[in-house]
């Protein structure tokens, strides 16, 4: 079996639902600590064909909070309705805006405002969009002891889930050692993506957005067999 592990993203880049689609569970961390420059809450879009980071609204807390412990503002919904409208207004005249907005209007407007609570929802309605079956685990809800970190935490999740391999995108080669993993009777390997380029708006391509940009310009079938172009190093 194999298993991923990562950090709950909003909306990321499609290396991201690669990495999903091709193990049989993912781990999504709701015991980390939130990172206010890390892509937990924001991402990137097109906006005036240009890319543009937009943010979700956050309540104050403390920087050590875990990110199930941080939640949208209280007047989240006015700031969340003009990304939306950013959003409609910038990809309305794309070739797939009328099928895939309904899913990602549904995902912005997500009643629970725990962050974790609406990224974990955001990540379970675009599989279900894209076709992806792999089962979606919380870390916290897997039998190991938290308090380990790094490496050590990765591995004992991966022997609890019964994983005979652990898939992590290339950013992480310098955190892991494949000897370790053998040992454990583990295979590490890393996926590269190989990122498609697709017609935007006549004006020059712009990678590195997030999936939002890809399911406007592209049917759900593209998108699927965009999810498979990755090697395994």
């Amino acid at each position: 079996m194999k298993v991923a592990i990562m950090q709950p993203y909003f909306l990321p880049y499609i290396g991201y639902w690669q990495l999903i689609r091709a193990v049989d569970t993912f781990v999504i961390y709701d015991n980390i600590e939130f990172t206010k420059k890390g892509w937990m809450h924001r991402n990137n879009i097109l906006l005036n064909n240009k890319k543009t980071l937009f943010t979700l609204p956050l309540k104050k807390g403390s920087d050590f909070l875990n990110v199930a412990d941080r939640v949208l503002a209280d007047d989240s919904e006015k700031q969340v309705s003009k990304i939306l409208a950013q959003i409609k207004n910038e990809y309305q005249k794309a070739d797939f805006f009328s099928e895939a907005s309904p899913v990602i209007r549904d995902i912005f407007l997500y009643a629970d405002k725990n962050l974790f609570e609406y990224i974990y929802y955001s990540v379970q309605k675009i599989c279900e969009y894209l076709h992806i079956e792999t089962k979606i685990v919380k870390s916290s809800e897997v039998s190991i002891e938290h308090e380990l970190k790094g490496q050590d935490k990765v591995i004992k999740i991966c022997e609890s889930l019964g994983a005979k391999a652990y898939l992590n995108s290339m950013g992480g080669q310098n955190l892991y050692e494949r000897e370790i993993f053998h040992g454990r009777g583990i295979e590490l390997l890393f996926l590269e993506s190989e990122a498609r380029l697709y017609q935007q708006f006549n004006k020059g391509f712009i990678s590195h957005l997030s999936i939002i940009d890809i399911m406007m310009f592209n049917n759900r079938e593209s998108v699927g067999s965009m999810l498979e172009d990755y090697t395994l190093i």
